[in-house]
């Protein structure tokens, strides 16, 4: 079947036709066809990137009476950003059809001004929840002659708190009423509302429920937590074309982390809640104009982006919903594509990919952090095939040759291929030289049962001679040494701040120090020499109070002691 097949207006598939629309999807397929031959409510479940929005927009459209300035048609969204690409899409899909008016209406833009669009008249409303709700308060929005209502990511919605403003909008719509739930995850929460507030919806399923699509490779790198951020920028750098988003649980983790990287050069900015409406839109903007590579987001500000051709979604918080993995996941692989999802889990959250290994009914593979040596031969080939691949204006450099011929002259074919690569390499080939492993005990089974050993030996001793037999814990003989951290009085920085600050660095809380100098801008600790060079790993680049921390070690000085 093509587009062409269903009973839309010829200046409908005229836009249609200029998008490069030619055979529906399976979801497109089943809901216009449903929509426009049948009377029914329905249920529309469809992963990510399958084209949910015109699967509703093109027959809303079509059903639309432009000789009416009544709100015929309701949308409703989760986000602001969803809000406006919905709008966006079906503007596009009504360029030819002047008298249909679609207005978006949501939150952290001006309400007066979206007073007055509803007002000259429109027919397609696309809005969030609460302002929604408000603008019925107001009297500005009348919804009570509308013929479709849709639902778009209702669980979102619900995640997000919409529930009481969600009923309050449902019970204000009239009866009669048809009503489309599409969702890419239908958790039971959503199928209450729907069983509540839909009238014997018939259900479309285009691929089952909650698995990944086929054309994503879904893979996990198992790390000490306090060696995330180091596999991020690992992963990064061994994908030299990486284009994706990286998506963090909270608005805090993904300010954090994308400031990281920008300061470590990488092309990355943050997409989260806290920033303004314009600052938001800027960001994106950019993303899909390809002005950057990397989009570090949370899972809420990212619903409104739509972009069909990421290479990698990298995971470096798991979400707490597996519907939210595979929602994620979906971002990637799409128009036939095939894309990358990738998570950083620390060594307690190997439960947590089982169950969505469960969920999307496919193995997530697990890897190893690519050592330094891989990176750099991974960018070598990279940047040589660019080199061969780069277009030559040879008439135009012709001129330059001799200057060229003539700078060259002294150095051998070897040494000019050493030289041009330094030129671009030095800095990866600084900052991998002789970097550790990132996941020595877990890439295979006998390093982990090692570690396992280890941590049972570690917690017979604790139960032995800890505060269970009222003895005093065993503590090594093998002395102390001091480091120096770039934090001080001036940052409020006290001995208990400190000693917590080493346990959330190395996330061992069996680790002693001993004498704290604590000065105006600088602490000298003391630490156990067994764990030196876990707490300075941890410790340096570590960001605390917004403040990225520099530690170092120092010989042993005399010094009046604050606190021991």
């Amino acid at each position: 079947m093509k587009f062409n097949d269903f009973r839309l207006g010829s200046q409908l598939l005229r836009a249609v036709d200029e998008l490069k629309f030619e055979i529906p999807t399976p979801i497109q397929e089943k809901v216009i066809y449903s929509m426009l031959n049948e009377e029914k409510d329905i249920i529309g479940l469809a992963q990510t990137g399958t084209g949910k929005t015109a699967a509703f927009g093109l027959p809303l459209i079509e059903k639309t009476d432009g000789r009416k300035g009544n709100i015929q048609s309701l949308i409703l969204c989760p986000t602001r950003e969803l809000c406006l690409q919905i709008t966006g899409d079906m503007k596009e899909y009504a360029r030819y059809l002047k008298e249909i008016r679609i207005t978006p209406v949501y939150g952290g833009a001006g309400i007066v001004e979206q007073i007055k669009a509803l007002r000259k008249g429109s027919q397609i409303v696309v809005a969030t929840p609460g302002r929604l709700l408000d603008l019925i308060k107001r009297g500005a929005a009348d919804v009570s002659m509308i013929d479709y209502l849709v639902l778009d990511e209702a669980d979102l919605m619900l995640n997000m708190g919409f529930k009481e403003e969600l009923d309050a909008i449902l019970h204000s719509l009239p009866p009669g009423r048809r009503t489309l739930l599409l969702s890419a995850t239908m958790p039971l929460e959503v199928e209450k509302i729907a069983m509540k507030h839909m009238r014997e919806p018939v259900i479309h399923v285009a691929g089952e429920r909650n698995r990944g699509i086929d054309t994503v490779e879904h893979g996990y790198y198992m790390v000490h937590s306090r060696d995330k951020y180091l596999a991020l920028k690992r992963i990064v750098d061994f994908n030299p074309d990486i284009y994706g988003i990286v998506f963090c649980r909270t608005r805090r983790s993904t300010q954090e982390i994308a400031e990281r990287m920008i300061k470590d050069g990488y092309n990355a900015e943050s997409l989260h809640g806290d920033m303004s409406q314009a600052q938001r839109e800027h960001v994106m903007m950019k993303f899909r104009d390809h002005d950057l590579q990397l989009l570090v987001a949370t899972d809420i500000a990212a619903r409104g982006l739509d972009v069909s051709d990421l290479t990698h979604i990298i995971h470096y918080d798991l979400p707490d919903e597996t519907e939210a993995y595979t929602h994620r996941s979906g971002r990637t692989g799409r128009a036939g594509k095939r894309g990358i999802s990738l998570s950083i889990i620390n060594l307690h959250e190997k439960s947590k990919i089982r169950r969505i290994e469960k969920s999307i009914g496919r193995k997530i593979e697990e890897k190893t952090v690519p050592s330094g040596r891989e990176i750099c031969e991974k960018q070598l080939i990279d940047f040589m095939n660019k080199v061969k691949s780069v277009d030559v204006d040879s008439e135009s450099i012709e001129s330059f040759m001799p200057v060229i011929e003539e700078k060259f002259a002294s150095l051998s074919r070897e040494e000019i291929l050493k030289r041009f690569v330094s030129l671009e390499f030095n800095r990866f080939l600084s900052y991998y030289k002789n970097t550790r492993d990132l996941s020595p005990v877990v890439r295979g089974f006998p390093e982990r049962e090692g570690y396992r050993r280890e941590n049972r030996k570690r917690d017979r001793e604790r139960r032995r001679y800890g505060k269970d037999s009222g003895k005093k814990t065993k503590r090594s003989n093998t002395g102390f040494s001091y480091l120096q951290v770039n934090m001080g009085k001036h940052d409020s920085m006290l001995p208990p701040q400190l000693i917590g600050l080493v346990n959330e660095s190395t996330r061992n809380r069996n680790i002693r120090l001993g004498k704290i100098d604590i000065r105006a801008d600088e602490v000298r600790f003391q630490v156990e020499n067994d764990h030196i060079n876990e707490v300075l790993g941890a410790l340096d680049g570590y960001f605390y109070r917004g403040k990225k921390l520099r530690v170092k070690r120092i010989k042993k000085h005399k010094t009046k002691i604050t606190s021991g």
